[in-house]
């Protein structure tokens, strides 16, 4: 079928009338017959009607259902609503599917009579905490109606409040040990990820409030200094790669060490005893904690305090170094029983640091002490005051305080003299040992080198912390009840997952290994509300996602995601 012109003579002009034509075979041959009569017709109209004729969905028509009608388009009047962030909430979600949480939450989450499932509800939580960590009460209010979660997870914001997300918490808690039995086995499998080094560490996070019926919410040493607030302690146990792989929570007044045999036989009995290498710091470990990792055989590898560099002195002063890249240099040294392996490290950088950190205490303490000793040539000074604030400046200045020898004395009348000398045999030992560190091994088949390069991948456990208190927010706790926190937690912890997750797909497309600038370039994508009032007073609303721009073509092509053009969604 085909349209043609028909014209016609009136009023002394010349005015074509348009007709839907057909072909059809006669015994004279084809002939053109006339389907129906269209009349005059903007050329708009006409090449609607010669697509259809020939077969062709108009563009137009896609805005309709199946067996609507034409209607015209007010052109002057189309516009669009309701702006709202989707970029973040839909690669969230596709994170979250790939990770299968969307299964393993409708598979334990199951409800009874409840408007809204809890599975959902709880990926309204992990997805907030990617896209905008903030409170319950402002993702009930603020982010959830703002965002394209609503078009998404097909659940209406007014539906969404802070009593139903607290609700989804206390849903989600008992299952944290299955969600990591089931993330382990998920993240292995798709990235291919092995477990023969653990990386464990221990960081803290804050209170705001007294959180009185917390047993867990103590005061201690505080990373975040804010040693005036109860805190908890977070020791979380991560892959080669930073992939989580589980974490407890500690009361917060306790030691680093005092974690260590826990986490182990907690992790040992929910994924079995191998041959693991576990990576600490210096902090987290002691001798009995060492006679606890030898006893079952376990392999391990552990920075030690800098006093126990003096055993090292003539290692230090002797030749022997392996160059590992330039201004590091490491030295494999047996220990005499042959049972263990000390690695000296000496590091450039690090000297040039401490050097400057020395230097700096040291004029602190001089400029200290000539200011007390002058005090007490001014006026009588009780001497018992004045070894005090000797006490108090080399305190402060702990790092430079062996540098110096004090003597308080006693004058005639009662007052104190302050006299000083500076010790050269400490100056000595700090030129020769300053950028100096010692990692301590049962691992003896590998190489100085490899041994060093492992324990630096301690660094992957310090960025998940980072990550959790700069990107997920995991601070400070506003919630109170015990279930609670642990709740935000596991919440923080999931988030963390899916920010690994990407950090992997950036890595396997070539993008290098800084999710963070990926998911702020995409999450600029936005979903409005296209509105096309038409002649006849009926306006057409479509949901649509904007065009990405080049850079957003190319993230989304190298990770091998598809974004939909427009989104039709079916409320609860």
């Amino acid at each position: 079928m085909y349209i043609r012109p028909i014209y016609r003579n009136k009023d002394g002009k010349r005015h074509a009338y348009w007709a839907l034509m057909e072909s059809v075979r006669t015994e004279r041959g084809p002939r053109s017959r006339v389907v129906a009569y269209l009349g005059a017709m903007p050329a708009g109209g006409r090449r609607g009607v010669a697509a259809a004729a020939h077969g062709h969905r108009p563009v137009q028509q896609g805005l309709f259902e199946e067996d609507s009608s034409w209607v015209e388009v007010d052109t002057s009047r189309v516009r669009v609503e309701r702006l709202r962030s989707f970029g973040g909430p839909w690669l969230g979600r596709e994170l979250l599917r790939q990770v299968g949480l969307d299964e393993f939450f409708a598979e334990t989450l199951r409800g009874g009579r409840e408007a809204i499932p809890w599975s959902v509800m709880a990926q309204v939580l992990v997805l907030s905490r990617v896209c905008e960590p903030s409170s319950e009460l402002h993702i009930a209010e603020h982010f959830y109606g703002h965002s394209a979660m609503e078009d998404l997870l097909g659940i209406p914001a007014e539906k969404v409040s802070d009593d139903r997300l607290y609700r989804a918490l206390d849903k989600l808690l008992p299952h944290k040990e299955a969600l990591e039995r089931h993330l382990k086995e998920r993240l292995g499998t798709l990235f291919d990820l092995e477990y023969d080094l653990l990386l464990y560490d221990v960081t803290s996070t804050y209170f705001e409030g007294e959180a009185a019926k917390n047993p867990l919410a103590q005061r201690g040493y505080s990373r975040d200094g804010r040693g005036d607030c109860k805190q908890v302690c977070i020791g979380l146990v991560v892959s080669r790669s930073g992939m989580p792989l589980g974490y407890e929570v500690f009361a917060g007044n306790r030691h680093d060490s005092t974690t260590l045999e826990e986490i182990v036989e907690t992790m040992e009995g929910r994924y079995g005893r191998s041959n693991r290498i576990w990576v600490m710091d210096r902090g987290m470990v002691s001798e009995e904690h060492i006679e606890f990792l030898q006893r079952h055989g376990r392999r391990y590898l552990v920075g030690t305090p800098k006093s126990a560099l003096k055993k090292f002195e003539c290692e230090l002063l002797s030749q022997g170094w392996e160059t590992v890249r330039e201004g590091l240099e490491v030295k494999k040294c047996p220990s005499p029983d042959g049972q263990e392996t000390f690695i000296l490290c000496r590091s450039a950088d690090r000297r040039e640091k401490e050097k400057s950190m020395h230097e700096r205490f040291a004029q602190r303490i001089r400029e200290g002490l000539e200011k007390i000793a002058k005090s007490c040539a001014g006026k009588r000074q009780e001497p018992l005051l004045i070894a005090q604030r000797v006490g108090r400046l080399k305190g402060l200045n702990s790092r430079a305080a062996g540098l110096f020898h004090v003597t308080i004395g006693t004058r005639a009348d009662g007052g104190a003299t302050v006299r000083w000398k500076e010790v050269e045999e400490w100056r000595a030992w700090s030129e020769l040992s300053e950028g100096c560190y010692l990692l301590r091994s049962n691992v003896a088949e590998w190489s100085a080198e490899d041994l060093w390069r492992t324990y630096i991948q301690l660094t992957e456990a310090e960025a998940a912390f980072r990550i959790h208190k700069s990107d997920l927010r995991i601070r400070p706790i506003w919630h109170q009840i015990p279930g609670r926190v642990q709740a935000h937690i596991l919440v923080c912890f999931l988030a963390y997952v899916l920010w690994k997750t990407l950090a992997q797909l950036c890595r396997q497309a070539g993008l290098g290994d800084e999710p963070r600038k990926v998911f702020d370039e995409l999450k600029r994508i936005s979903l409005v509300d296209v509105v096309i009032p038409t002649k006849t007073g009926v306006e057409i609303r479509k949901r649509c996602v904007t065009q990405p721009d080049e850079h957003q073509v190319i993230l989304l092509q190298l990770l091998g995601l598809h974004l939909p053009q427009r989104l039709e969604t079916h409320k609860m």
